[in-house]
């Protein structure tokens, strides 16, 4: 079983920056994609961007050129560096371990970008 645990939500101004981290259970990155996603209230969860075990970076548009999808395989965690935060980027994150159609979630980190 994986396990999968976000930190580092918080309270942050517009243009401000922001570190989510995802502690995994065990070393799982050269075996699964690793994925942040999000839900905004009232709004269907997002992909926001995904790391393969290969390397392979994937972004959704509105996010590209401001976040950054990054693992640390000594420490089995996954980061997800936010920077020029908008508002509509307040939502709930999730982290996400995918091994073929096998879907691991985290309990999600709250992310509010507000002045």
């Amino acid at each position: 079983q994986v396990q999968l645990v976000e930190s580092g939500g918080g309270l942050v101004q517009p243009g401000g920056s922001l570190r989510l981290s995802c502690a995994a259970s065990g070393n799982i990155f050269s075996r699964y994609v690793m994925g942040w996603y999000r839900q905004a209230p009232g709004k269907q969860r997002e992909l926001v961007a995904t790391l393969t075990g290969a390397g392979t970076l994937n972004y959704a548009d509105s996010v590209k050129g401001r976040f950054t999808i990054s693992r640390d395989n000594a420490n089995n965690t996954v980061y997800l560096q936010m920077n020029s935060l908008k508002p509509e980027d307040t939502a709930v994150y999730y982290c996400n371990a995918k091994l073929y159609q096998l879907y691991y979630w985290g309990q999600g980190t709250q992310v509010t970008v507000s002045s």
